[in-house]
């Protein structure tokens, strides 16, 4: 029966466009133009900017061509692509596209790599070769947080395989903390503690320091797990000592490599795709006017195809080199249909999402965002699941409120105890809310803020306020706990 069904299994195949235009739809908006760049490097039949009127498109548009009894090889049409029809009209019947010109690039942090910034430093030190050999090779297994997350005798049996160098722990670490001293403090730690440790020792030594190292170096478990009072009790403290030794381990920075600027990575200022402002109390929304480049067909290339139909013999040649013109032709007027074709889903989309979450982009509150899941869009603007899902995973929209990604509009609904359809997002707000305004000398627990959710009307379980508690990354009540 099984293998019966499988026969009947209904595949559906898309065309190399269709998959093409999918693609384009997911891009957000540095990434189109990026894609756009590309095509007009690789189709010379593909030009930006505005086209010019040119006489020669009206004169030959309308003119049949009769080859006579010859056969074309290529088998094309040329007043097909002599027409005057890809002069491209992006403005949908809204005007949709904001005006922002101005910002035509896409800025970037500047900088040398992490790994450079360190290096720059090594080199002030004064080191023999072996010494200066396991720097680097350590100064290269700093990851981006700045740690140095590897065991030590791993280290060493990598120095000997790849780099020929035989040396031993004590050696390594002789050398690691050299590195260690390099800038900012606490790079190359092996871990959080050994990392706070770092910095605090660089740090001027006053009581409250001092006590901060004892922390951190004798009972480190304990303090991770806020257990203070046995805290107090076991370095025979007052309250108010163990609150300023705290405050200063809270100062430290446990990511000593995320703090530099010019990290492994470029770090990339998101584009909004999309603006939404309020006018005259109606929402208003703009498609980012990047997403709305001036393509056209070139004008060589119809000066190409008017050299062919005007000449009396038709070599081989000659042939051939239509049907590359013809291939060309042909991917840049489907290029630019795709274009056209993406920003109307993207803004079909976008335009559905607002006005179905309208309550929540005229006041900004969490609280009035609506139930509302793929499909609802998708049936909305009878598109595919997968379209909306395209659109909602990639795209950020600019409102009065902050720049958004859009999918975190979306979410699953519950019922309230009036029976009503309420968003999970609500409900997560109520208790990010609920968490925030808590007594942080006796944090809530997980029942506790299940039963006040109860009062305010919405029935949970416990286990569902610690998936949501999760995800809103809060720690449980015991981790929250302040002096």
């Amino acid at each position: 029966m099984l293998k019966q069904q499988l026969n009947f299994k209904l595949s559906q195949k898309l065309s190399p466009q269709q998959i093409q235009l999918m693609k384009m739809i997911q891009l957000p908006t540095q990434a189109f133009e990026q894609r756009i760049a590309q095509e007009l490097e690789e189709n010379p039949a593909l030009e930006g900017g505005k086209e010019e009127s040119d006489e020669f498109d009206d004169e030959f548009s309308n003119e049949e061509y009769d080859e006579g009894n010859e056969v074309i090889e290529t088998d094309i049409n040329v007043d097909d692509y002599l027409s005057d029809d890809e002069v491209p009209s992006y403005k949908l019947s809204a005007n949709n596209y904001s005006a922002d010109d101005e910002e035509k690039q896409m800025p970037y942090a500047a900088g040398t790599s992490f790994t450079q910034h360190l290096m720059t430093q090594l080199n002030t030190y004064r080191l023999n070769k072996e010494e200066k050999e396991i720097a680097i090779f350590l100064v290269g297994s700093v990851d981006e947080s700045g740690y140095i997350r590897r065991d030590l005798q791993d280290i060493v049996d990598d120095l000997a395989f790849t780099q020929n160098i035989y040396t031993t722990e004590d050696k390594v670490e002789k050398v690691l903390k050299i590195v260690q001293e390099l800038d900012p403090a606490g790079v190359a730690a092996r871990d959080l503690q050994e990392c706070l440790l770092i910095q605090l020792e660089r740090k001027e030594q006053t009581p409250s320091i001092a006590l901060a190292i004892d922390i951190i170096d004798d009972s480190f478990d304990q303090f991770s797990k806020k257990h203070y009072k046995k805290l107090i009790q076991k370095l025979n403290i007052t309250e108010d000592q163990l609150r300023e030794a705290i405050h200063d381990i809270e100062a430290l920075n446990p990511k000593p490599g995320g703090t530099y600027s010019g990290n492994n990575k470029i770090v990339e200022h998101v584009v909004p795709d999309f603006t939404i402002r309020i006018v005259d109390g109606e929402l208003d929304l703009t498609l980012n006017g990047r997403n709305a480049p001036e393509l056209h067909v070139s004008h060589d290339y119809k000066n190409m195809l008017k050299g062919y139909k005007e000449s009396t013999e038709k070599s081989k040649a000659q042939k051939d080199a239509v049907m590359f013109i013809k291939q060309k032709l042909d991917a840049a007027k489907w290029f630019i249909d795709a274009i056209k074709q993406r920003q109307q889903t993207l803004y079909i989309t976008m335009n559905a999402i607002m006005h179905h979450q309208k309550e929540y982009f005229l006041s900004g509150d969490e609280r009035k965002l609506k139930p509302m899941i793929l499909k609802d869009i998708a049936d909305k603007i009878n598109m595919d699941v997968s379209t909306v899902s395209r659109v909602a995973n990639s795209k950020y929209v600019d409102t009065p409120y902050g720049t958004k990604l859009i999918k975190e509009f979306f979410s699953e609904s519950m019922k309230n105890d009036q029976g009503e359809d309420v968003s999970t997002r609500e409900i997560k707000k109520i208790l990010e809310i609920t968490i925030s305004e808590e007594d942080k000398r006796k944090p809530l627990t997980d029942d506790k803020l299940a039963k006040i959710l109860l009062e305010k009307g919405y029935p949970i379980a416990r286990r569902t306020i610690a998936k949501y508690r999760e995800q809103l990354d809060l720690p449980v009540a015991r981790l929250r706990k302040e002096i």
